[in-house]
């Protein structure tokens, strides 16, 4: 064998070798609930105090146009760990999608599952499949009639503070632990600190509760808030001060990293599952949690990725997190089932200041969601819904929103001019979805149009069907079930 011959084995085999326990890095990703992208320090929050997030952020690497797949929390976790877009798994929403005033309902919706079943192939389970111990620590939320637990899906250890109960339930504003922040945090960072002593790597899933409702905040936490609010500052003080003993939870883990010295050898990724709720505006931002303009779907998105990402970088790419799937089996060295379809793409090369092969994201959500949003689609609020069914497209600086109803009720393509059924907008000059250009920028439209309806035809994405006027739904909707 001749030396050129030599060399080229010996690159192969440097490139395809699996990696060894102790070059895999460990991998800490923190998830907040109902956190928006407005609600943090680095985002311009003038009133919010984030400072453990914003140094997190100035560390790694800023994705401004991070976004969660779905606009609530359920299907937002299913997409997340199952690496797929909603059609896939036909989870939708939380408990139905038959939600909100069924007089006001023009369509019947595509039922909703409630979680991703233990047969599916799912995040946790590559990393274990890598050699990784793996734990998960706070809300799951996908363990209905559909899904399963987490012990189920390749966790193997799984803490959660509500030990059965709803966390989410009103048990008093003041807690010494809110939503479990701190015992929650402080089990992660035992888990760390045993794998990292046993030289394992580890995969740590720290899902929050904070800051869905009901908001609880430690006490000296409030008083502070409500004390800037008394000297004239104006904001939510237990919104905020939620906010605020999440952002000490992030903290907590950070410190634990330093103080094992395995900070150098670990990706640390933030974001969080849907956009703010109605009880903190995300202006310039269009809407809340719930709807699929930007105020319901865009998040922070933090990754601090060391000898990959360069510390104070922000790059604008549109991403989701069902790239942390393949990103996150990227870095494992995880192999991936030839069966298994992984909709996102591995943010690594963005990370390392190159491009993603796609060129469009994509969101579909055939039912309907209660409760009215900030600057929402509705005339008339007291119809009640933060969306009615809608699919999205995202390409480049364009968005394309393509509602369910107008499309197959009132004429579809060639009643366009007239029928309302989409809303296009050029997000680079107009982030507050204030100026819609479906029919003066026709070729745009179009174009967008062919693409969205071509994707949803790839991933046999459902659409509601007509109404019959006679077997009209009606299931009982559980109120405020975000």
């Amino acid at each position: 064998m001749n030396p050129t011959t030599i060399l080229r084995v010996i690159t192969a085999f440097l490139f395809f070798a699996p990696l060894s326990a102790s070059e895999k890095p460990n991998i800490l990703f923190i998830f907040a609930d109902d956190l928006g992208w407005k609600d943090v320090g680095y985002q311009g929050a003038d009133f919010m105090e984030t400072p453990r997030i914003d140094a997190l952020a100035k560390s790694g690497m800023i994705f401004s146009n991070g976004y969660a797949p779905a606009a609530n929390c359920q299907p937002s976790r299913a997409c997340l760990f199952s690496g797929q877009y909603t059609p896939r798994h036909d989870v939708y929403a939380v408990n139905t999608t038959n939600r909100g005033p069924q007089e006001h309902m023009r369509m019947v919706p595509v039922p909703n599952k409630s979680g991703i079943p233990a047969k599916e192939f799912a995040m946790p389970d590559a990393m274990k499949s890598a050699g990784y111990a793996t734990g998960m620590f706070g809300k799951w939320h996908l363990g209905g009639a559909d899904g399963c637990n987490p012990k189920e899906q390749g966790f193997d250890v799984y803490y959660d503070s509500s030990k059965g109960g709803n966390p989410n339930a009103s048990r008093g504003k003041v807690q010494e632990d809110p939503k479990g922040i701190f015992s929650m945090s402080e089990q992660a960072a035992k888990f760390m600190e045993e794998n990292a002593k046993a030289k394992k790597p580890f995969f740590v899933f720290m899902s929050h509760h904070a800051i869905h409702t009901a908001l609880q905040s430690k006490k000296e936490t409030l008083a502070h808030f409500e004390a800037k609010v008394a000297a004239g500052a104006k904001g939510d003080p237990l919104y905020a001060a939620c906010a605020k003993d999440l952002d000490s939870g992030v903290g907590l883990l950070l410190d634990k990293l330093d103080e094992l010295g395995i900070a150098e050898n670990t990706i640390v990724v933030f974001t969080s599952d849907n956009g703010g709720t109605s009880g903190s505006s995300q202006e310039p931002l269009r809407g809340n949690k719930g709807c699929y303009y930007e105020g319901g779907i865009r998040e922070p998105f933090i990754v601090r990725w060391p000898g990959v990402t360069k510390p104070g970088t922000a790059n604008a790419t549109p991403v989701l997190n069902i790239d942390l799937f393949p990103t996150f089996a990227d870095a494992a060295g995880a192999k991936i089932p030839a069966d298994k379809i992984l909709d996102g793409e591995s943010l690594q090369a963005l990370c390392r200041g190159e491009k993603l092969k796609r060129e469009a994201i994509f969101w579909h959500f055939p039912g309907y969601l209660d409760e009215a949003v900030s600057r929402g689609r509705e005339l008339d609020v007291r119809t009640g819904f933060r969306t009615r069914p809608v699919s999205v497209i995202r390409k480049g600086e364009w968005k394309l929103h393509l509602y369910h109803e107008e499309w197959l009720l009132d004429g579809g393509r060639e009643k366009l001019a007239t029928n309302n059924a989409t809303e296009l907008y050029h997000l680079s000059e107009d982030i507050g979805e204030h100026k819609n250009l479906a029919n003066t920028n026709t070729a745009k439209r179009d174009e967008l149009l062919d693409e969205l309806l071509a994707w949803c035809k790839a991933t046999n994405a459902k659409f509601p069907t007509v109404l019959d006027g006679v077997s009209k739904p009606r299931i009982k909707v559980k109120k405020n079930a975000n």
